[in-house]
């Protein structure tokens, strides 16, 4: 029994003596480790983890403010122009285009917008002729209007907006065929847009202007689908649509002018004589190196009005080449029958806006400066079945603020 007891403290004292001879390492957890090296390693690894950790979660971007929240932006327009029309005298004006635009964010997702525009009653142009015999304070406030207001959802890669706002409609090299750039819908639209889709769906109402309003409601349906290749060194996006304005035929214009489109008197009152249901189909490829660097764009837009029975097609051909980051030009052949589209909605600089008339325009524009730019545009068309000489200069200089 002695013998026991002695050998059970040897082997103690000789176990004591080794581990006080060990240097111990202990990490964050406090977990042991009985040799440097394995220490090392294991401190190695926890902290491999917490980079990739903090990796995989970003930390997301909050608004630091209330006022982070706003977001505003304008622009002032000056133009000089010059329009020949054939049996009609010259046309040489001053014009410009006030635009000013407050975003606010009430969330992450929800966003209020809001917009005031010169050109009051005009629903493709914000232009205003200089008056000679008044002062530009005398009548600026009185050409605003309230040209945006509404409200926008993000979620995912969509978004719905409901209220006046801008069409958002892809158009190639923003040619101006169907939609006017200054075209706002009013009602309640949603889109997507990923890699290689974009859709727009719609359903809006024509807003008459107030001496316009003894008519009934035209209501406008649309859908848009573009879908986007990549290829090596471009991009090529193929889109359809469907644009049908309901109760048009039989009814009043709702801006004062049915802008070409035919027309027809009954019970004395000029009505339209078409249906408009736009059948809208485009390719446009974009080339990162044309030439030299310089990256250009072509496209070439169908437009087809199933609801009539004649003067029912138009189409477009453009192209953009973009010379240096700060200079790009374009040129673009139109020909747009007569009751190809909706003559009030489409381009309201070429041919004097409208429909029933063909023929071609270049445009330029450079950066001058940081918020300076300068543009130009040229226009020669024929118009009507008689095809009428038509020519058209814009030139402009732009301050963004």
């Amino acid at each position: 029994m002695k013998k026991t007891v002695i050998s059970t403290i040897a082997a103690l004292a000789i176990a004591a003596t080794g581990l006080s001879a060990t240097q111990f390492y202990v990490d964050e957890k406090g977990q042991v480790f009985t040799t440097a090296a394995e220490g090392r390693v294991a401190i190695n690894v926890e902290e491999a983890g917490k980079v990739l950790n903090s990796a995989e979660v970003p930390e997301k971007k909050t608004k630091s403010g209330f006022f982070d929240r706003f977001h505003a932006k304008g622009d002032l327009r000056l133009r000089q122009e010059v329009i020949e029309k054939e049996g009609k005298a010259d046309v040489n004006r001053e014009r410009y285009r006030f635009r000013y635009s407050v975003n606010f964010d009430a969330t992450d997702n929800i966003r209020l917008e809001t917009a005031v525009s010169s050109g009051k009653y005009n629903p493709t142009s914000g232009n205003v002729s200089f008056k000679s015999d008044e002062n530009i304070q005398e009548y600026f406030i009185d050409e605003l209007k309230i040209d945006i207001l509404a409200l926008k959802y993000s979620f995912d890669n969509s978004w719905v907006r409901v209220g006046k706002q801008a069409h958002d409609i892809y158009r190639p090299i923003k040619t101006q065929l169907v939609w006017d750039n200054d075209i706002r819908l009013e009602g309640l639209n949603y889109g997507y847009k990923d890699d290689s889709s974009m859709i727009r769906v719609g359903v809006n109402r024509v807003h008459r202007e107030k001496d316009n309003r003894d008519g009934g409601n035209i209501n406008i349906f649309l859908a848009q689908y573009v879908h986007t290749q990549k290829l090596d060194d471009a991009k090529l996006n193929l889109g359809a649509a469907y644009y049908h304005y309901d109760n048009v035929k039989g009814n009043t214009d709702p801006y004062g002018s049915f802008m070409n489109n035919t027309k027809e008197t009954v019970n004395g009152v000029e009505v339209y004589k078409e249906d408009y249901g736009i059948v809208e189909a485009f390719a446009e490829v974009q080339v990162k190196d044309l030439v030299m660097g310089m990256p250009a764009k072509a496209a070439v837009i169908l437009a087809y009005n199933a609801l009539a029975s004649n003067d029912n097609f138009g189409y477009d051909i453009s192209a953009e080449l973009a010379m240096t980051k700060k200079w790009k030009a374009a040129v673009t052949y139109r020909d747009v029958q007569k009751d190809a589209v909706f003559g009030a909605h489409n381009d309201s600089d070429f041919s004097g806006g409208g429909t029933d008339s063909k023929g071609y325009y270049v445009k330029t524009k450079y950066a001058f400066a940081k918020n300076v730019d300068v543009a130009g545009w040229w226009n020669w068309s024929k118009l009507g079945d008689v095809e009428l000489d038509y020519h058209r200069v814009q030139l402009d200089v732009i301050l963004k603020f």
